[in-house]
């Protein structure tokens, strides 16, 4: 199953760090995402693009996550010459990963 099928993102920006934010539609689900959804699968996903790093910060009050993209935005936006220079389309892409 794709994450999209029971999550939605927001993604953010600063400098030349990305963060996502992935929500699942449901409560039940956050244990599953918890255990599935690592900062090393993360990573390992965004390895074309991400040269620092992923943490993954844990909102077990809101039943949700934020992942920090440490050097994945080319530098940052007065820097990057890549079309989406702030990294908006990057939770939509996460959506797409297989879980």
């Amino acid at each position: 199953m794709k994450l999209k099928e029971i999550a939605h993102a927001r993604t953010g920006d600063k400098g030349n760090m990305s963060n996502i934010s992935v929500i699942p539609y449901e409560e039940r689900d956050y244990p599953i995402l918890k255990e599935v959804l690592t900062a090393k699968k993360v990573e390992e996903f965004f390895s074309e693009i991400c040269f620092g790093g992923v943490r993954r910060y844990e909102l077990d009050n809101i039943c949700a996550f934020n992942f920090v993209l440490e050097a994945s935005l080319g530098g940052g936006v007065t820097r990057s010459l890549a079309i989406d220079k702030h990294g908006k389309s990057l939770g939509m892409a996460l959506l797409e990963m297989e879980i």
